[in-house]
């Protein structure tokens, strides 16, 4: 079971402007194959499916564990998408509201600016995040690996995390939107705390050394200002234990130094509550019919199309 807590992780600056083509690009964040739905579905499924969980303790929590912290940054991600299709209009044109006449073609207005982007946050959504990648394409359980076998499962969650690394250092390349980057800048720090996790599971299953790796690709998040906080405030040292009663054999293999920092790996009880924020809010528009149009607003509409009409 799952119980959710009604807070992001961390609180997201407001978008300075909308901004289509980011939202485009972080949406593989969310729905690509190494995506945070992949990174999610992926431990899911293999918790799930493990066999011999008691004779596997402190393996199988891990992988349980990391799976419900990976449903948290689906939102996060979602939040950033979000904040970045629904940020100030700069057209002069627009209304205060954000709503413009849909008579006339107030999404090409906001589209024609972008030299790429997604039209599904347009088309099939109301200007909000959808389960799919950078050009649309839905999100796909094929991208979802469960052997069977233990140490094949943590190696392909290994380079599942530093897969999904190499994509969200591109998109930080691709985006200066501060909301953007303050979700950039987090994930590099949780990513890598799962991906150093995998690590020591596998040294431990198999004394190979996989975090002498890391980090991959070869760029610090420290170079990064909006990891460097976090790491500032040693998340990257810290594995949250997402249950009340549950997952309490983690520290068995979450223990010694993390290979970045050399700083002593902790285990916190309970989720990542210290900086936890409130959900980005977003206002109706009234021209995308989210969530609809006012009576009033139907009924100058329906006026203007029987003029038109004459």
């Amino acid at each position: 079971m799952f119980l959710r807590i009604d807070k992001l992780p961390i609180e997201l600056p407001a978008s300075k402007k909308i901004d289509p083509e980011s939202a485009a690009a972080v949406q593989e964040l969310m729905g690509g194959r190494f995506g945070e739905m992949s990174t999610f579905n992926n431990y899911f499924t293999q918790s799930m499916n493990m066999r011999g969980k008691k004779q596997l303790g402190p393996y199988y929590e891990l992988v349980a564990n990391i799976a419900a912290e990976e449903l948290g940054h689906i939102q996060l991600v979602g939040a950033a998408i979000n904040s970045l299709l629904n940020g100030p209009e700069l057209a002069p044109d627009i209304q205060e509201d954000g709503n413009k006449d849909p008579l006339n073609t107030p999404i090409k207005d906001i589209t024609d600016e972008a030299n790429q982007y997604n039209p599904h946050h347009f088309i099939a959504g109301g200007r909000n995040a959808l389960p799919v990648n950078a050009n649309g394409t839905p999100w796909n359980a094929d991208y979802v690996f469960s052997s069977g076998n233990l140490i094949l499962d943590l190696l392909h969650n290994f380079f599942l995390e530093n897969s999904a690394r190499t994509n969200k250092l591109r998109v930080y390349q691709m985006t200066k939107d501060p909301a953007a980057r303050e979700m950039l800048g987090y994930l590099f720090v949780r990513g890598g705390v799962h991906a150093v996790a995998y690590g020591k599971a596998l040294e431990k299953l198999t004394g190979v050394k996989m975090n002498d790796m890391l980090p991959i690709p070869k760029i610090g998040n420290a170079m990064f200002p909006e990891a460097k906080k976090y790491m500032n405030m040693s998340l990257h040292t810290q594995l949250y234990r997402q249950s009340p009663d549950d997952y309490k054999q983690i520290d068995q293999i979450w223990n010694g130094t993390e290979p970045d920092t050399k700083k002593q790996c902790v285990v916190v009880d309970g989720p990542p509550m210290e900086l936890a924020s409130d959900h980005v809010e977003l206002a109706g528009i009234g021209s995308a019919f989210a969530p609809d149009y006012h009576p009033a607003e139907i009924f100058e509409m329906a006026q203007k199309l029987y003029k038109k009409a004459k």
